[in-house]
């Protein structure tokens, strides 16, 4: 869903924590180079330690100015990953603490939850937005931070966004945290090894994708501290059969969106007609292509599922027919591996929007695949829901963040 202001009202407040996190030191420099993904950064506003201390005293905040040390300067991005085969062109949000080399910072990638329209991406937020100042101020005190578009948005924005496809999720993030680290070197800023990764609902599933690849292939220079993905979907079978036993769901762009993202991204010749019913078939391309978002798309489906859903898939849904459909949420489920390095799982016991059990089930497979529960925790965030859950899942990740500062 989309971030709330309140979301990122508690990341300020995580913005010390972090930093404690990190060494004063820059890590040992490694054989390998992290690949080359920059294409060019336009910086678009430098707000100074000044500023940002205002804008504490003004909202008062109870954090404590000392902690915001450097100007923070905030940049559009344009690096390359990969989409089909091809390398195109993507963006991101970095914020660059103003070190002069001072001392050697860590970065920190925060993935946003789902989002339809372009307008809602990071990098088309307006400057004086109250994320990118409270961004701005968690950079300030020590970090690097980047919040990329995903494919889809800013400066991909004509082609469908891949919602929940695994590999191309988690290279977006990963390419985008490889082009922060040659923007940082451009600027002369001095980055230790520390990596965090965080998000919500979508972004949860982002950052669990992206901690996957790390463990699976790599990612040259970084040492990720840990993860933590909060109220994503992440076995996406389980998701399919969550709406398939509903009678209406209030969020139906989620099924649209999910079936119009595998169809392009796959390039399947199935007609949507197969999955929806008409006018919906029909209409729902036109849906996502960026100029509105989920309310304004739900409010050209129907919460009734039996009337957006052909009965077929519904109940069909495990016959060879519809092998395309259930094979690729398998392929994009992230249940498949073992964590070894720290996460930390949090989801709302009453959320009905991305269904907790879903979180559950997955911690419980990682348990009984072999992960050790020191490393992979599950933290049942006690009456959230989708959107209050947020904040609850934040104030427990400053305290596992100050638990790894001591460490």
């Amino acid at each position: 869903m989309k971030s709330t202001q309140m979301k990122y009202l508690i990341i300020l407040l995580i913005a010390p924590l972090v930093w404690s996190c990190s060494s004063d030191e820059p890590g040992p420099e490694r054989q390998e180079a992290t690949p080359f993904t920059f294409v060019e950064a336009q910086q678009k506003l430098t707000w100074s330690k000044g500023d940002l201390r205002g804008f504490v005293d003004i909202g008062g905040f109870d954090f404590d100015e000392e902690k915001i040390k450097y100007d923070a300067s905030i940049y559009r991005v344009v690096y390359n990953t990969d989409y089909k085969g091809d390398s195109i062109p993507v963006s991101a949000i970095v914020i660059l603490p103003e070190t002069e080399s001072v001392e050697a910072v860590s970065t920190i990638s925060f993935q946003h939850g789902t989002i339809a329209s372009d307008a809602e991406a990071p990098t088309n937020l307006s400057l004086t937005n109250s994320q990118l100042i409270l961004l701005s101020i968690l950079s300030s005190s020590g970090m690097v931070v980047v919040v990329p578009d995903y494919i889809g948005f800013g400066e991909s924005v004509e082609i469908m966004h891949p919602y929940y496809v695994e590999d191309l999720t988690a290279t977006t993030v990963v390419n985008s945290i490889y082009a922060s680290r040659q923007l940082a070197g451009e600027k002369e800023i001095e980055l230790n090894t520390d990596l965090f990764l965080a998000g919500y609902s979508q972004g949860g599933y982002a950052t669990m994708a992206a901690h996957k690849y790390y463990e699976e292939q790599g990612m040259p220079y970084y040492d990720l501290r840990a993860s933590f993905p909060a109220a994503g979907g992440y076995d996406v079978k389980a998701f399919q059969e969550y709406f398939f036993a509903l009678e209406t769901y209030h969020e139906p762009f989620f099924l649209a969106y999910v079936a119009n993202a595998y169809k392009v991204s796959y390039d399947w010749e199935e007609p949507l007609s197969l999955l929806f019913k008409e006018p919906y078939a029909t209409e729902i391309p036109g849906y996502f292509d960026g100029s509105m978002n989920g309310t304004a798309i739900n409010a050209k489906l129907t919460t009734t599922l039996a009337d957006l859903l052909q009965e077929d898939v519904v109940t069909g849904i495990e016959t060879e027919t519809y092998d395309f459909l259930t094979n690729a949420f398998r392929e994009n489920s992230l249940t498949d591996w073992v964590p070894t390095i720290r996460m930390f799982m949090y989801h709302g016991d009453v959320d009905v929007t991305v269904p907790y059990q879903n979180s559950v089930d997955v911690y419980n497979q990682f348990i009984s695949n072999g992960a050790s529960e020191n490393i992979v925790t599950f933290t049942t965030i006690e009456g959230g829901a989708h959107v209050s859950g947020a904040g609850s899942w934040a104030f427990s990740l400053l305290e596992e963040l100050e638990k790894l500062g001591s460490e």
